[in-house]
């Protein structure tokens, strides 16, 4: 979605942040932009593998008409199952539904998981 972004240098921040910033690192993803379950599931192996520990998984709303549109909605007990698959992998803080955003409660997903604000 962001031509400047590249996948494989966003996984090497959030390594560096993991192995070398001593910091809880967290990450966030938006669906509904046209991924597989595989797509979301590798994606996930990934930044787990990068020492993201905390993550966050919502549905893209395309802002306007002139946005990419949705390519589909992801229903609440679909999220659920993701969170579900998350927590499986070892993340230690999940937050995921229709309208969880990259911040979502990042306050109370840090503070249960034993660092502060």
């Amino acid at each position: 979605m962001r031509p400047q972004a590249s996948y494989e240098k966003s996984l090497a921040t959030l390594r560096y942040a993991a192995e070398r910033g001593g910091v809880m690192v967290k990450s966030g993803l938006m669906l509904g932009l046209g991924e597989t379950d595989e797509e979301i599931f590798q994606c996930l192996e990934d930044l787990y593998a990068a020492g993201v520990r905390l993550l966050t998984l919502g549905q893209y709303l395309a802002p306007t008409r002139e946005h990419h549109p949705v390519e589909r909605y992801i229903s609440p007990e679909h999220f659920d199952v993701l969170a579900a698959k998350a927590r499986s992998m070892g993340f230690d803080g999940v937050a995921a539904g229709p309208l969880v955003r990259s911040s979502y409660r990042a306050d109370e997903l840090v503070q249960a998981n034993g660092a502060s604000v």
